[in-house]
């Protein structure tokens, strides 16, 4: 599902974001990126949304190689990631369905068919009887799980998150990883950026970590069952 093969990205003025960094994540994976402040977690995830492109070495994501795409198919390379972030991004005129049903109102989705997955993906995280309030009504845990329910809306087959939990308590920081893992269970490849070592340690999870751009540390556990993956066209 996800190949880094000898990675760097430079910018301008010298700074080397990311030296060399080799790895590769199955589908249906659920992987955890850790490092301190600055060592390239965020640098790392946006060339995978292709808000980068890297200076040398090859990335291939659901079996396309990043540097051959070319920009005007960048949008519907997107189509088949979730993003989930620290800060929620809500647009907070709009209802918690609206929000949810945004990503497929852009693809040009049916109005029923929006309906009918948006309403999936609320009762996924628990908010279908809130679809009709506004975010600036829901806690923040809820705000992170609307969040959630618009990244998988659209059924990507990879989910990447940024320290997705950097705002909420321990109590609900677990209960949004529970919600990633359940989403691994079911094929989704999901790559989850996080600094919070003590809710890490508790999953159980393989761990890549970065210092200076440079990957330091693999942790080594089971392979899934299903290690290769492309992205399916619809």
């Amino acid at each position: 599902m996800i190949c880094f093969d000898g990675v760097d990205k430079h910018y301008p003025g010298g700074h080397e974001a990311l030296s060399d960094v080799s790895f590769e994540i199955g589908r249906g994976e659920m992987v955890f990126l850790t490092g301190h402040s600055g060592a390239g977690k965020s640098t790392l995830l946006k060339l995978m949304m292709l808000m980068e492109r890297p200076s040398a070495g090859r990335i291939v994501v659901g079996g396309q190689e990043l540097t051959t795409i070319h920009r005007r198919k960048i949008p519907y390379y997107r189509r088949h990631i979730g993003v989930v972030f620290q800060d929620h991004q809500l647009l907070f005129d709009r209802t918690v369905f609206d929000n949810v049903a945004l990503p497929l109102e852009i693809c040009g989705t049916p109005p029923l068919e929006i309906g009918r997955r948006v309403r999936a993906a609320l009762d996924k995280v628990g908010l279908l009887k809130k679809e009709r309030a506004l975010p600036i009504h829901l806690s923040g845990g809820e705000q992170q799980r609307v969040g959630i329910a618009r990244a998988v809306v659209n059924k990507p087959p990879l989910l990447l998150a940024d320290e997705p939990t950097g705002n909420l308590d321990p109590k609900l920081s677990a209960d949004i990883m529970r919600l990633f893992q359940q989403f691994s269970q079911v094929g989704v490849t999901v790559l989850v950026a996080s600094h919070d070592f003590a809710l890490i340690s508790h999953m159980n999870k393989r761990l890549l970590t970065l210092a200076d751009g440079r990957l330091v540390s693999e942790s080594a556990v089971p392979r899934p069952i299903n290690s290769g993956g492309r992205f399916e066209r619809t």
